[in-house]
């Protein structure tokens, strides 16, 4: 999973206790910044009428995954963005306005982020490297995986993958890339609390930047779930954040300790825990 997250619910935050009830930030591409704007990190911006205009410079050449999170979190710190739907929309509307078509835009979106991530250049990049040497085996279940950057990237590798995400419209988006790119990536709307997939019917299922934004009842039933479909390894990456972040639908801050609690919690053959770029748990199953 990548940092903007299709898959949950809107949040709300205590600078701003009703975010979801404001108008959705309007989105335009501007080269340079309009007048009335204010420059803030990669972005310009207005307020008017309460409506939070955002002016983007993003084109088909440098739009990606971590140009449009890089922006929207200098907004959320400025204090101009609030909420994961706040956030999510501008997201859709920066992605949706770097090109002539919606089509063009979003295969865009996912060259350059797939580019980044493969080449290091994405902030993003060792987390998906850290999964990927821990995978084990030739098929791959990734839950929870919103754009499918990391489902994509297994597939190139010659893995055979599939992908479930909680929201048809991520779902769609990554169905459609796989497509373009000839790649055999069967996606799925799926629950990661019940997961439709069979008992031992993957040999790796990973879980990467998912149980931060399942509470801990759902946190431990996703594992469970990912255990039973599991053949061979169960891969868990967490983020260690000082405090969850509302705009990416994070519900709990998560840290070592969290790991452990979660081996001890779910039967199993083996756990292991590894520290970098925030946690991972690998658990073998107990079959």
């Amino acid at each position: 999973m990548t940092a903007i997250d299709l898959a949950t619910t809107p949040t709300t935050t205590s600078a701003d206790a009703s975010p979801a009830l404001r108008p959705p930030p309007r989105v335009r591409r501007s080269p340079l910044v309009p007048s009335g704007f204010t420059r803030c990190g990669l972005l310009s911006w207005r307020r008017q009428a309460g409506i939070l205009h955002i002016a983007h410079p993003f084109d088909e050449r440098s739009i990606s995954d971590a140009v449009v999170v890089d922006g929207l979190v200098a907004l959320v710190e400025a204090g101009l963005l609030a909420g994961q739907e706040q956030f999510e929309s501008a997201a859709m509307g920066i992605i949706r306005t770097s090109a002539a078509t919606s089509d063009d835009a979003w295969s865009a979106f996912y060259d350059n982020s797939l580019r980044e991530l493969r080449t290091g250049a994405s902030a993003f990049a060792p987390v998906h490297e850290r999964a990927r040497r821990l995978i084990s085996g030739r098929t791959v279940l990734e839950v929870g995986s919103c754009f499918g950057f990391f489902a994509l990237a297994c597939a190139v590798d010659g893995l055979r993958v599939s992908a479930c995400d909680i929201s048809p419209g991520a779902v769609s988006l990554l169905s459609r890339a796989a497509r373009r790119r000839g790649l055999p990536v069967a996606a799925s709307v799926g629950n990661a609390t019940a997961l439709p997939y069979a008992d031992e019917s993957a040999d790796t299922v990973t879980l990467i930047h998912l149980l931060e934004h399942l509470d801990p009842a759902g946190a431990h039933t996703a594992i469970g779930e990912a255990l039973r479909v599991a053949r061979r390894r169960v891969i868990i990456g967490v983020p260690f954040e000082d405090e969850p972040s509302p705009h990416f639908g994070h519900l709990v801050r998560l840290t070592e300790d969290d790991l452990y609690d979660w081996a001890r919690a779910v039967p199993h053959a083996e756990a292991e825990v590894v520290l970098d770029h925030g946690g991972w748990l690998v658990l073998t199953p107990a079959h």
